[in-house]
């Protein structure tokens, strides 16, 4: 009798005959359910969370975004350093600055710089807030409305407490960090993330990096601010953006499901 695909699968097995039903004790407790389904889903059948480990449910924060978080928080906390002691990373900063300030007509800068004031961006966000908050995205809402709502909590102390003077304005101090580029970047990068899910082209991302970029330009050309300022803004409210976006995608998974 020819060898069977069976006995060829066990190794050292170079028996011939019809394969035998194995029976034993891990057979034996093997659970059945009576709708006919099988015990447990296969490992490979299960839907991978946005971290890609399969089968967590809820989500959790993914690694990379965990990274980015910390990065932007060192980079932060590297800037505010150099702010408090007057580090060498000023130099190349106040150089820039006195090379394009005033380089674009006030009116222009100015316009551009008022669209991180508090009545222009945050009735972008409170709309956004809204919108979501209807469609069932109440943690994303919720954590929008947060994180503009630590805004000020955590820049105001920081400008008393670096006090650092401004580029037309040597006298004056609390110029560190950029309240403005922080409100702008909040409110619409925030609105975008609550906007995404219901919409077909990514375009509230585009629109709101574009504000937010031109909220910094302008505050920087007009000469309210050095480049650090605004750039630390930026590094300080990221990883608030970054729990948006997750509580946005857990909100908008769980009512979809």
């Amino acid at each position: 009798m020819s060898e069977t695909p069976r006995s060829r699968e066990i190794g050292g097995d170079t028996s011939t005959g019809l394969p035998q039903r194995r029976t034993g004790h891990a057979f034996a407790h093997t659970p059945h359910r009576s709708d006919g389904r099988p015990p447990q889903t296969p490992r490979g059948a299960r839907q991978p969370d946005p971290g890609g480990r399969p089968g967590t449910i809820p989500p959790v924060p993914g690694r990379p975004a965990i990274i980015r978080a910390a990065l932007c928080l060192t980079a932060f906390a590297l800037i505010t350093w150099q702010v408090l002691v007057s580090g060498p990373l000023l130099s190349p900063d106040e150089r820039l600055s006195r090379a394009v300030v005033r380089s674009v007509p006030d009116t222009v800068t100015e316009r551009l710089s008022d669209l991180g004031n508090i009545p222009v961006a945050v009735p972008v966000l409170i709309l956004a807030v809204a919108y979501a908050a209807r469609r069932g995205n109440r943690l994303g809402a919720a954590a929008a409305a947060l994180a503009m709502a630590l805004v000020p909590a955590l820049i105001v102390p920081l400008k008393e407490w670096t006090a650092r003077p401004g580029p037309l304005e040597p006298w004056a101090a609390g110029y560190y960090p950029s309240g403005h580029t922080a409100t702008s970047a909040v409110a619409y990068i925030g609105a975008a993330l609550l906007l995404a899910p219901y919409t077909r082209r990514n375009w509230p991302t585009a629109a709101a990096l574009v504000l937010t970029g031109a909220t910094a330009v302008g505050l920087v050309l007009r000469g309210w601010h050095w480049p650090l300022d605004v750039l630390a803004s930026l590094f300080l409210c990221t990883p608030l953006l970054l729990a948006v976006r997750w509580f946005s995608l857990r909100s908008t998974r769980r009512s979809s499901g």
